[in-house]
């Protein structure tokens, strides 16, 4: 168990960087037969007693994007954060397997992490005017990852960084490079964050709500920023969001979470046309169609609950208009349902387990 950066277990000192591939041409898709670049299993997190993460297991291979999706508060970020090392120290980080490119990420040291943050794995924040820093140009904090990582001088890393604004579609970046970030509109921060996460070309990128607070045109300008470097780099690509409508376009496999589980795991085609959980299918049913006419929008009643009082049986039966007695009584785990599909459900919809007969009735 991890409790906070500062209690790891010291690795030993010879720990080099990993190699990281050369960038090269787009591969057409990703080889899933390859071993994962992250690979995660039964990760929990708890803040003091309060578990607020709960068992989350994935794998995410080069070229691969995995969304993970679910309503505030179902510890979509926190898990991120967890992975990326980043939360307080009073929180409690557990896992079976946590692992990037085969090394084995719970026995590193701070000192590892602060070499693989940013060079091979990278994040880009939910919120750029609170995650970029207010004093410092948005060039400075580019080139400062490259002067770190890569060992550039202050010439070089300057260079680099007006490229990396180039890269993600900034005007006149020789210019915006001296810009501080209250100099820059919102959709230029979410850009200029994207620049930094990019610059080293890492092999993993998690990107956490990375369209929030922008409006729509801005948004899909983003998304399509996003996939173009993604498939031009073939990162594995983790995609946090409330919006089932950016994972549709954008992710491989999808991860349903609530209440800090995860509740399905489904290729996307798989998770929007066959949806198993009566939760995936409130979130879909909760999106509004332009070609309906409907007087009031569906949402599901209630809300997530607090870690602090989770309900005894599956998390989700209060707001389940499919709940019945035994969903009260014990808390289901992810069962096969199908070709590479999961569900944490006693009645998955259209489902018939071999050894409990039909379960949607």
């Amino acid at each position: 168990m991890i409790d906070g950066a500062e209690t790891v277990p010291e690795r030993s000192a010879g720990a080099e960087r990993s190699t990281r591939q050369p960038a090269g041409g787009p591969v057409a898709q990703s080889d899933t037969a390859a071993p994962p670049l992250l690979e995660v299993r039964n990760l929990k997190v708890a803040f003091g007693a309060v578990p607020v993460v709960s068992g989350v297991s994935f794998t995410v291979h080069q070229g691969e994007v995995v969304g993970i999706v679910g309503e505030s508060g179902s510890g979509k970020s926190v898990s991120a954060l967890a992975l990326m090392r980043l939360l307080p120290r009073h929180a409690h980080i557990s896992a079976e397997r946590m692992n990037f490119c085969g090394e084995d990420l719970l026995s590193a040291d701070r000192r590892r992490y602060e070499q693989l943050r940013g060079a091979d794995i990278a994040m880009i924040f939910q919120e750029p005017m609170t995650a970029l820093n207010p004093v410092l140009t948005v060039g400075e904090q580019i080139a400062e990852t490259l002067r770190r990582h890569e060992r550039l001088g202050r010439r070089q890393a300057r260079a680099r960084a007006i490229d990396a604004l180039a890269r993600v579609g900034i005007p006149a970046p020789a210019r915006r490079v001296d810009d501080y970030p209250h100099q820059m509109s919102g959709g230029m921060r979410q850009r200029a964050m994207i620049a930094m996460a990019l610059a080293c070309q890492p092999r993993v990128l998690i990107a956490d709500e990375p369209t929030t607070a922008l409006d729509v045109t801005i948004q899909a300008q983003i998304l399509e920023l996003l996939q173009d470097l993604q498939e031009e780099f073939q990162m594995g690509t983790v995609m946090i969001t409330h919006d089932l409508g950016v994972v549709s376009s954008f992710a491989d496999r999808v991860m349903i979470m609530y209440a800090g589980q995860v509740v399905e795991d489904a290729s996307a085609a798989q998770a929007f046309a066959s949806p198993k959980h009566p939760y995936t299918e409130g979130l879909l049913a909760s999106i509004p169609l332009s070609q309906s006419d409907v007087d009031r929008l569906y949402a599901i009643p209630g809300a997530v609950p607090p870690p602090f009082d989770l309900p005894p049986g599956c998390r989700f039966e209060p707001r389940c208009a499919a709940s019945r007695p035994p969903c009260r009584e014990a808390r289901p785990v992810l069962y096969p349902c199908g070709d590479d599909h999961r569900v944490a459900c006693i009645r998955p919809t259209g489902y018939v387990f071999p050894d409990r007969g039909e379960c949607n009735e």
